[in-house]
């Protein structure tokens, strides 16, 4: 059993920061990419950004040098530092973490439950 566990949304005021974090726990043998995603209702989930496991960064044009994601392998942690919030970043934010179980061959993704993050005045 695996299991993404989220952190750290919440309510903040246009040019404001939040952190999200999500740990990863159970039966892992190797966590490959990580990342968030974000959903507003009526549209589809869109790729926030994401890291693999050496570190190498992928981010949506729109956050790019506002957010910025991180990892601790020792931790099966990932991070996403959200800076100059706008009122369009708001969304409910996932985690993901494309990972290798003990007991399979195969590589599968696993979702965090979700955080709502709301950026108003």
């Amino acid at each position: 059993q695996v299991q993404l566990v989220e952190s750290g949304g919440g309510l903040v005021q246009p040019g404001g920061s939040l952190r999200l974090s999500c740990a990863a726990s159970g039966n892992i043998y190797n966590i490959y990419d990580m990342g968030w995603y974000r959903q507003v209702p009526g549209k589809q989930r869109e790729l926030v950004a994401r890291i693999t496991r050496l570190g190498t960064t992928n981010y949506a044009d729109s956050v790019k040098g506002r957010f910025t994601i991180s990892r601790d392998n020792a931790k099966n942690t990932v991070y996403l530092q959200m800076d100059s919030l706008k009122p369009e970043d708001t969304a409910v934010y996932y985690c993901y973490a494309d990972l290798r179980r003990y007991s399979s061959s195969y590589r599968t993704d696993y979702w965090g439950q979700g955080t709502q993050v709301t950026v108003s005045s």
